[in-house]
């Protein structure tokens, strides 16, 4: 049986809707790997860390949040969303959702509902590297990912 292994793409989510259900530790860590790359983003979380306020606040409007429970119209016109809350059962409902819609999904907790696993990302001017372990290790690939941003930080 061949190993399962996960493609680097790299896509231009300027013009990308991204939805992000959930506001806490593990949503923080996302939105701050996307916030440079997106166009839009939106949290929707009934709390909401004040990680993700403060970055909300210095992103000139790209980033917005809505403070209040996930409604399954929420989804309308998404083209990614992160299901990263604290309720598994949320999470795999926002998942199921999501794939029915054929809308790209990162479920935190599940990832057979996963479309795409969120990689390491080391990025300096405008060359950027997604390291994954195609989900598998993840402490290997953020041990890889160290190591090579402290060799980009050596480069000019």
């Amino acid at each position: 049986m061949r190993e399962e292994l996960y493609f680097p793409l790299f896509v231009d989510l300027t013009k990308k809707s991204i939805i992000v259900v959930g506001a806490g530790k593990i949503a923080a860590r996302r939105v701050k790997s996307l916030l440079p790359f997106v166009g839009a983003m939106k949290v929707i979380a009934p709390e909401v860390s004040s990680e993700i306020t403060e970055m909300a606040a210095s992103s000139e409007g790209t980033l917005v949040i809505e403070q209040r429970p996930f409604e399954p119209s929420d989804l309308d016109g998404a083209d990614m969303v992160l299901a990263v809350t604290n309720d598994e059962e949320l999470n795999t409902r926002i998942g199921t959702l999501c794939n029915e819609k054929k809308i790209l999904v990162n479920v935190s907790h599940e990832k057979e509902l996963c479309d795409f696993y969120f990689p390491g990302v080391v990025q300096k001017d405008n060359v950027v590297i997604g390291i994954t372990a195609s989900g598998k290790d993840h402490s290997k690939a953020r041990e890889v990912t160290e190591q090579i941003r402290a060799m980009m930080e050596d480069t000019k």
